[in-house]
């Protein structure tokens, strides 16, 4: 038995009078404007095809227009392909009559939205309960399921308010609820939290991590935000104009770009909070320590740095070069020259009164010298009102220009 949920072959969507038309032509492998110009039609998927793994999350990001929301829709035929074919849970969703689609929509695939989607006259155990009323399981039945997922989405004491009565994120979580009450083998959110506020959209998702963390199904997960895809994606694929460009994990995403479009998406993101120690390692070299702590390849580097710098480093010197002879880490980095220094500017500061103030256009470890009162110190002198350019941590107090 295969090991995929999900599985899409040379997938195409073509809008337009002509659609049937265009694929296995010359002019399906015309850019999208081009193809438009010629023919009228335009291609909003073309030729993607992609494995999703039972429990995994997989995340399919691209910017407006780049038909991932069409791709989506097209996985339950809610916009119907133009060829190709979608495999669930080995039956094909193209080749199925209406009857059996909507036995696939209503047990096997559930789907998130946008803009929510609840039923407004309908409280939120109502709404949670609506698939299993659609089912034709009794009041009693539903609405006892229902209150589980309630539970399991934090809305606990909710249960009889109205959407209108819930903020954006609470109704997020009703839809959630909802989607999970079925019990899926498939969830599809379609950028469910594109219109949260920044905070809330954390919340959620960290909500979506714990909910797969606890129930394990599998999830397609349609976002434009990088971060986002970054954060909750097992792997990722990116699409442009309709056309898929790459697809891996997260770390491969940052680490090997298939090209400058997506070496441009991933130019801004802190590699040390994606890679794992997998892509920085080494074999050792003959002077290097063997000693300290022990941590899996496949462990991110932003979380294996605290034990390393954390780790007791028992060096009483530094090389001349300025690291640290024991640990071979640089002196800022070193945790014993790291704290000796922090130690020296607290005992400067508490001494003089002095703290530091950075000023644009000084170069770095240069800054005003101001005492406890605001004043400017320079030569042990008070000069309000003026700016002059100190020295370093290790001139404060001093009396040095």
């Amino acid at each position: 038995m295969s090991d995929h949920a999900l599985s899409v072959r040379e997938l195409w969507k073509i809008f337009g009078a002509r659609a049937d038309r265009v694929v296995g032509t010359a002019d399906a492998d015309l850019p999208r404007s081009e193809l438009k110009e010629r023919t009228g039609c335009v291609a909003a998927v073309k030729d993607v095809s992609f494995d999703v793994d039972k429990g995994e999350v997989f995340v399919v990001m691209g910017l407006s227009g780049s038909g991932k929301s069409t791709l989506v829709r097209c996985l339950t035929r809610l916009i119907e392909p133009t060829a190709g074919e979608i495999v669930i849970d080995g039956e094909d969703v193209r080749s199925m009559s209406t009857a059996r689609l909507r036995e696939l929509r209503r047990h096997h695939v559930a789907m998130v939205f946008q803009h929510f989607g609840l039923l407004p006259h309908r409280t939120v155990v109502d709404n949670v309960a609506y698939g299993l009323e659609i089912r034709g399981l009794g009041k009693a039945e539903r609405h006892a399921k229902a209150a589980e997922y309630i539970d399991l989405v934090g809305l606990t004491g909710n249960e009889h308010s109205y959407p209108d009565q819930l903020s954006g994120g609470m109704q997020q979580r009703v839809g959630l609820a909802r989607a999970l009450a079925v019990n899926p083998t498939v969830m599809l959110f379609d950028e469910p939290f594109s219109a949260l506020d920044p905070l809330i959209r954390r919340d959620m998702q960290n909500e979506v991590i714990r909910l797969h963390s606890e129930v394990g199904k599998t999830m397609v997960f349609i976002t434009h935000d990088l971060s986002e895809a970054l954060k909750l994606g097992d792997r990722i694929l990116i699409m442009r104009d309709g056309e898929l460009v790459q697809v891996g994990s997260p770390a491969e995403i940052v680490a090997q770009p298939a090209d400058d479009y997506v070496r441009d998406f991933v130019s801004e993101v802190p590699r040390s909070h994606v890679l794992t120690l997998r892509w920085v390692m080494r074999d050792p070299l003959p002077d290097d320590s063997l000693e300290g702590p022990v941590m899996p390849a496949d462990r991110v580097v932003r979380d294996a740095a605290p034990r390393r710098t954390a780790s007791r480093c028992s060096a009483t010197s530094t090389t001349r070069s300025g690291s640290c002879p024991r640990c071979r880490w640089s002196r800022s980095t070193c945790r014993r020259t790291k704290k000796a220094a922090t130690r020296t500017l607290r005992r400067s500061t508490r001494r003089h009164g002095v703290r530091r103030v950075g000023l644009p256009g000084v170069r770095p470890g240069r800054g005003v010298q101001l005492d406890q009162r605001g004043s400017e110190r320079r030569r042990g002198l008070h000069r309000p009102g003026r700016h002059v350019a100190g020295r370093g941590s290790s001139d404060m107090g001093r009396g040095q220009p």
